[in-house]
């Protein structure tokens, strides 16, 4: 098994000892954590920096290559090194640096607010490969502000390829995207659609035609299309499922 610390990989936030204060915040947290994974088709898991392992996997099969949830936490941080290619390791490295040099400089009060999320590909038993889109939020900080523990949702990539590194902060329009290039943050506001455009994705979601669409809300087909151009525009994508994918990934919808 590979020494992750002596590789020098996701070692940026790795913490010393926890006092003992900070553990009493923990109390039965997973338990909630595990209702919301029971109510959810995404994969959650638990990340403990402390000990640079996994501390909870749910059972959803999307995150875990074949394997069964305890064979996952056994794995830890092990699990990325066998299943993601070594290209997308270097760029989740890359990424890992520079998001907590990110989180260094959100004031203590402001950081339970903020998310992360990229895109990766996870290789599975039999080699075959998917992209992922993986969000990551802190779920405890210690008395000095750094990340201890941190929930990690799986989903279905909408893009193409990896990377689409992009950090929110709760309750703010802003973006800021990350460029593996030059490794610079860039703010930008969230995209946004008027009531009309998120009226014809609900119903894109429940399943309904352009036909069916018009008829609801009394328009043409054709203005309907134009709507739904208008949400490729808007959103950047170039079909509905990625649009709506993108539109509850970011809480648009």
């Amino acid at each position: 098994m590979k020494n992750y610390a002596q590789s020098g990989l996701f070692t940026r936030n790795n913490l010393g000892e926890i006092p003992a204060a900070d553990r009493l915040k923990q109390n039965n947290y997973l338990e909630a954590v595990k209702a919301f994974a029971r109510l959810t088709y995404e994969s959650i898991y638990v990340i403990d920096y402390e000990h640079m392992t996994f501390e909870y996997v749910s059972e959803n099969p999307l995150f875990l290559c074949g394997y069964s949830p305890e064979e996952v936490v056994k794995l830890g941080y092990e699990f990325y090194f066998r299943h993601v290619p070594e290209n997308d390791l270097t760029m989740l490295n890359i990424i890992n640096e520079a998001g907590f040099d990110f989180f260094k400089r959100v004031s203590d009060d402001d950081k339970m607010g903020y998310s992360i999320t990229y895109d990766f590909h996870l290789a599975d038993k039999d080699g075959g490969q998917l992209l992922i889109n993986h969000k990551l939020t802190p779920l405890f900080l210690t008395s000095e502000g750094r990340l201890w523990k941190a929930m990690c949702i799986v989903s279905i990539s909408h893009h193409k390829t990896a990377g689409n590194v992009c950090i929110y902060k709760q309750g703010a329009g802003d973006i800021w995207q990350l460029d593996l290039k030059n490794l610079a943050w860039t703010r930008s506001e969230k995209p946004k659609l008027n009531k009309r455009e998120i009226e014809v994705l609900h119903l894109h979601a429940q399943g309904l035609t352009i036909n069916q669409i018009a008829e609801k809300i009394f328009v043409a087909p054709d203005t309907v299309k134009y709507y739904r151009r208008r949400i490729f525009e808007r959103l950047n994508v170039s079909n509905m499922v990625e649009a709506l994918s993108y539109a509850v990934n970011n809480k648009i919808i």
